[in-house]
Formats: C-alpha cells, structure tokens, sequence
C-alpha cells in the first residue's frame, strides 16, 4: 500500500502538510462566512418580505430601494466583487488575500443570493395565517418569528443548505486570487505545476465537504420534521 501511494501520490505525500492546512482553511472559510451569512441574509430577507406591499411594515420608500440594491449586489460576479472590494477588504481585517482576505467578499456576496432565497420561502406562507395572528393580537415582531419563520423553516433549512454548499464553491473560487483553502492549493500546486495527484486529493476533499454539508442538512430536516 505504501509502494502504492509513493507511486501514484509522490506530490501529496510531500505537500501532505500543506494538503491538511489547507482543508482547515476551507473548513474556517466557510463556517465563518456561513454564519455571518445565515444571519444578515435572513434577516435581509424578512426585511424584503415584511417592506412589501400589504404586509406588516409596508414601506413603499425602502421596498423602491433596498431590492434594487440586492439585485444589484446579486448581478456582480463573484471574482469581480473579490476585485472590487479589496480595499473594504483590507479596512474590515487588514488584508485582501489569505483566509481572512478571502471571508469578507465571500459574505457580502452571498447575503444577496441568501437574502432573496429567505424571501422566496417567507412568500411561501399562506397569508391567511398571517390575518390571523393579527387577528389574535400578535405583535409584527411576533408574526415574524412564530408565523414567518416557524411555517417556513423547511424551506428555510433546504436553502441554507444549498448556501453552505455554495460557501464551498466561493471558497475555492476564492483560491484563484491567493484566498488560500483547498482552492489555492489546487491551482498553485495542481494546475501550474501539473502535481495532478494533488488536484485530484484536493478535488476529492472539496467533494467529502459537500456531501458533509448535504447529509447535515438531510438530517436537520428530518430531525425537524420528526419534531413537527
């Protein structure tokens, strides 16, 4: 097995450090950049559905603004934004390359996506149940949390699923301009300079992850319906 492995992998055995540090750097970068994500693009998708017309804080001024300004965030391509915002970047945590560098674009770019994901699952809920908490009393803050959000939670779960895999994509994206994470270690290594037993390891990590995240999310929404 060994004869096997210096045969087929010489280059991931001797970058096997390297390998290692960085999975834990695409570990980081997502799970940092997911969570800021979850909670800004969720609370800018309540922010969507409850300015609109007819609901409960109908704001005609902000729903001619803020949405534009998603879609417009959401045009941008994400290698692009990395480009464009480097200096808010370098401002927000001191650098424009590296894992650090690499979670500030991939947050601002996702809490649009996110944010009109979160939307799309709040319109989902029959608005009869909202005429009818109010009718009982229920405060706007309220009708948020135990309407909105509670009849639409497995959408809720299916998308933030689908956003952490997305996070994974970004990530190693992000690799292409020195983000660090598996995505770099593929390119630097795998690609300019044809070690393709390592882009082929660094391949199969980034896939382990995805699978991770989706047998996670498969469970949270059985667990859920389970406690329906």
């Amino acid at each position: 097995m060994s004869a096997f492995f210096e045969h087929y992998f010489p280059n991931v055995i001797m970058y096997g450090d390297d390998i290692v540090t960085s999975f834990w750097q695409t570990v980081v970068m997502v799970a940092i950049s997911f969570a800021f994500v979850v909670v800004l693009g969720t609370l800018l998708g309540i922010l969507l559905v409850v300015i609109s017309p007819g609901h409960i804080y109908e704001n005609s001024a902000l729903n001619a603004i803020i949405p534009k300004i998603v879609n417009f965030m959401r045009s941008i391509p994400f290698i692009v934004l990395i480009t464009m915002l480097l200096p808010v970047t370098r401002i927000i945590v001191g650098t424009g390359i590296g894992v650090r560098g690499a979670i500030v674009p991939m947050v601002i770019g996702h809490i649009p996506f996110f944010a009109r994901q979160v939307e799309q699952a709040l319109l989902e809920v029959d608005p009869g149940k909202i005429e009818m908490a109010q009718s009982i009393g229920l405060t706007r803050p309220a009708i948020v949390s135990s309407v909105l959000l509670r009849e639409s939670r497995f959408s809720l779960i299916r998308i933030t699923t689908l956003m952490a895999i997305s996070q994974v994509n970004l990530s190693a994206m992000a690799g292409a301009v020195g983000g660090g994470g598996l995505g770099q270690m593929a390119i630097q290594y795998g690609f300019s300079q044809y070690m393709f037993d390592i882009a082929l390891v660094t391949l199969f990590l980034l896939v382990a992850i995805v699978y991770f995240l989706q047998l996670l999310g498969n469970l949270t929404l059985k667990l859920s319906t389970h406690h329906q």
